[in-house]
């Protein structure tokens, strides 16, 4: 078992209404039961799967808010999980994947940002910290523009916020959460020196985390509103301060750089 209880009572329950639909992915039934048992006690409706085949048909059938998702899974990994659940969005907003990993495998969380999840949690974890995770993805997702955030267009691409809906040339987008949420910051500091830090407290919303969860959604987003993202034309790079969103093209000269690593940044 990989969980952390710590110390003091659990999440209290919320009244009225429950605060969401969560699917729990874990073949670990002890890991199972006590992850249920803080999301239900803090107002989520839990449903659970053993294993991928069984969670893509209850993420199917439920159409959950929120999917928990274990990387280490028989048979099916986390993995190809959340690829297939990325595939078969069928237009619809991509559901949060928030996904379990183990300590110290980087390569590994890197991999499941990489197929889209939304954000992780390692192993051995706090179920109050979990809990404080899953809310704060919920909200995001959740969240609305004001109804007087205007349609931005930069080179074929156009953002509504409030419909929480990208294209390029007339095409949609298919972004995840925080991909969206990435672009959208972005495009609304056009000009600006973002480093990560900012990025990941402006747009994760923490103030300390993996700065390679940055880079890693940096880099889905460019391979998705980019026309060559090995020669990244609308997000640059900044050699060792961050990324500037370029309405335009860079001016003669200028210190950016494509989407060659240095410093951390990609």
């Amino acid at each position: 078992m990989a969980i952390n209880n710590g110390t003091g009572p659990g999440p209290g329950h919320t009244s009225g209404d429950a605060a969401g639909r969560v699917l729990v992915v874990d073949d670990d039934p002890t890991v199972s039961e006590v992850v249920t048992g803080y999301l239900e006690r803090a107002g989520f409706t839990v449903h659970r799967a053993e294993d991928g085949p069984a969670a893509l048909e209850s993420a199917a059938r439920h159409r959950p808010d929120l999917i928990v998702l274990d990387l280490m899974l028989p048979g099916m990994d986390g993995l190809e999980v959340c690829r297939r659940l990325r595939a078969s969005g069928n237009g619809r907003l991509p559901v949060p994947v928030v996904m379990l990993t183990a300590r110290g495998d980087e390569d590994d969380r890197i991999l499941g940002l990489e197929v889209g999840a939304d954000d992780y949690v390692t192993k051995p974890f706090s179920p109050r910290e979990l809990v404080l995770r899953v809310r704060s993805v919920l909200r995001r997702s959740s969240s609305t523009a004001p109804a007087d955030e205007p349609l931005r267009e930069v080179a074929g691409l156009a953002v509504d916020p409030a419909a929480r809906r990208a294209t390029r040339d007339g095409s949609e987008l298919a972004l995840t959460l925080r991909e969206f949420d990435l672009l959208v910051y972005l495009m609304r500091h056009p000009g600006q020196v973002c480093d990560r830090e900012r990025l990941m407290r402006e747009v994760w919303g923490w103030e300390y985390g993996d700065l390679s969860t940055v880079t890693v959604h940096v880099r889905r987003l460019r391979s998705k509103i980019e026309k060559d993202p090995a020669d990244p034309q609308l997000i640059r790079t900044v050699w060792g301060a961050g990324y500037r969103f370029e309405p335009g093209p860079p001016p003669p000269g200028s210190t950016l750089g494509g989407a060659r690593r240095e410093d951390g940044h990609a």
